[in-house]
């Protein structure tokens, strides 16, 4: 009996190890292995090719990232700390580690190798983020105001929702409502009663989120105040044997808005000073939620000095922990906070074929990070530079943008359809709208589901179904295990849909058997499903 239990041991540990700080580690990709995982906004790159490389200490690529790798052959890595890895030829290298790395060679693909790690390291909560945000579309102002927040066109973009006969769900308030950044309060040039506007906008069915941000404007009353109580990221001045006990000058970080200072949340203190001005605003102005932008690793300097030490990445991460207090959340920029019940948009995409073409990868991966509760950005794209000096969008781009986002665990609008588009391509989206709405009973058993378990809500053709060769298909995804969804990401009306084996039905009650590869003819109103009759 002793040695059946030395075998079975020994067996384990070959399995599963753990190698020390090692300079590097080089692994050894087995034939036919594809690896996923490290940085979403790479996603598009997946599986990887050789010659790939990141390190992502201090570099999450403006987006969900996590210290994860799974293969297709049920293998996982994971470290509580950054590293960098790289793709040469038939190895992968990992170096530049920071604290202790598993390698786990329990699973048999890619599902198996997820749901180890996760089992291990990042086990689902079982709680869920405020699930208005699945029910229901939302809606952002940032394409149609920019920095313009104001109360009368926000109202006034509420109700075209309405008269367009879009259904009301979460609005969200984007940048530029304060005076300036790390102050809570609605400016009074642009908001006359900011809380009659959110009892407004609650009165016509809308929960109301709100921008904010870990910046705070220099020289501002705000920053002196934070300033005289060290609750902001210091500077060492280059003298790398500076303490944060004699540190007064605060570092200075420059974003997409200028330069501002950052909270330091390594310091109790800065939590409880910035969950009670979130509080204020939600007591005083009668909000839902926040949408928690920035956060990004890259905008912490790894020389900075803080109240507790800690990585670039680790200030990200600190960051996310505020929304955990708020159901109602939504994040662009995210480190190592799997199976947390947070909402995890992608980053802002361009108004093109290209960035379309991207929502699939990016979301499902960022499932096989841990972050089910995934949204597309917005339809039409939210990267609003994109838009400038164009006097006329790309309809069927704007239509096939909302399909694909139609049947991911959220849509979110920001560009207003009936705005920009001929009266075909609105009655197109609209009934995008619907057709998400027949199947939102199922969206919410998958959501409900995951929170226990932890499982991607939009799953990659690879996860659902392993080794059947669908580890570089895109252009498709499942929704749980039920339905695949192959909307048109590209121009034309004809589309490649790879089926895995089984009977499928189609949306038009056609039955396929599968394994097939089909040439299909996608109307401009159509989203091409097949549900799943029997494997």
């Amino acid at each position: 009996m002793i040695k059946v239990f030395k075998i079975a041991l020994f067996f384990a540990l070959m399995l599963c190890t753990t190698v020390q700080l090692y300079a590097q580690t080089t692994i050894a990709i087995k034939n036919g292995e594809k690896w996923f995982g490290g940085a979403v906004n790479d996603a598009h790159l997946m599986p990887f090719a050789d010659g790939y490389s990141l390190n992502m200490y201090g570099d999450t690529r403006g987006n969900q990232a996590a210290p994860l790798l799974v293969s297709t052959k049920g293998r996982f890595i994971w470290s509580e700390e950054p590293f960098k890895f790289t793709f040469q030829k038939n190895s992968l290298v990992i170096s530049d580690v920071k604290g202790a790395l598993v390698i786990d060679s329990a699973g048999k693909n890619l599902r198996e190798a997820f749901k180890n790690a996760a089992k291990r390291f990042f086990p689902s909560k079982n709680k869920l983020p405020d699930t208005f945000l699945f029910s229901k579309p939302q809606y952002n102002t940032w394409i149609e105001l920019v920095y313009n927040q104001n109360q009368k066109d926000i109202l006034n973009y509420a109700h075209a929702i309405i008269d367009n006969g879009f259904p009301p769900g979460v609005i969200m308030i984007d940048d530029n409502w304060a005076d300036y950044y790390g102050r809570f309060d609605f400016r009074a040039d642009r908001f006359s009663n900011a809380t009659a506007m959110v009892d407004t906008l609650h009165s016509l069915g809308f929960k109301v989120m709100l921008w904010v941000s870990p910046f705070v404007s220099p020289d501002t009353e705000v920053f002196r105040e934070l300033l005289d109580k060290k609750l902001l990221l210091f500077d060492n001045g280059g003298d790398t044997t500076k303490t944060w006990a004699k540190a007064d000058k605060p570092a200075i970080i420059s974003w997409w808005n200028g330069y501002s200072s950052v909270m330091d949340f390594t310091n109790p203190e800065a939590i409880t000073w910035f969950r009670g001005r979130l509080d204020h605003m939600v007591n005083t102005y009668h909000l839902d939620g926040f949408k928690f932008d920035a956060g990004d690793a890259d905008f912490y300097p790894a020389t900075a000095l803080s109240y507790k030490k800690a990585t670039p990445n680790e200030h990200s991460r600190l960051w996310a922990e505020l929304g955990l207090f708020y159901p109602l959340n939504e994040y662009r920029a995210m480190w190592k906070m799997g199976g947390q019940p947070l909402v995890q948009r992608l980053r802002d995409k361009k108004h093109n074929w290209e960035d379309l073409q991207k929502l699939i990868p990016h979301l499902t991966t960022a499932g096989l990070l841990g972050y089910q509760f995934t949204c597309p950005d917005m339809i039409g794209g939210g990267e609003y530079g994109s838009f400038i000096g164009k006097d006329k969008l790309d309809e069927q781009l704007v239509v096939r943008s909302a399909q694909c986002s139609a049947l991911m665990p959220m849509m979110q609008f920001s560009v207003a359809p009936w705005r920009v588009l001929s009266k075909p391509s609105l009655a197109a989206v609209k009934k995008a709208v619907e057709i998400r709405a027949k199947y939102t009973p199922y969206i919410m058993q998958l959501v409900k589901a995951s929170a226990a378990s932890g499982e991607p809500i939009a799953r990659s053709m690879e996860y659902e179904f392993p080794n059947q060769g669908f580890a570089n298909a895109q252009g498709q995804f499942m929704l749980g295990s039920k339905y695949l969804v192959a909307p048109m990401v590209a121009t034309g009306n004809t589309k490649t849909v790879f089926l895995p084996k089984g009977t499928w039905q189609n949306d038009l009650g056609k039955k396929v058997k599968g394994p097939a590869k089909i040439e299909i003819e996608v109307a401009a109103d159509r989203l091409p499903v097949f549900e799943l009759l029997k494997n």
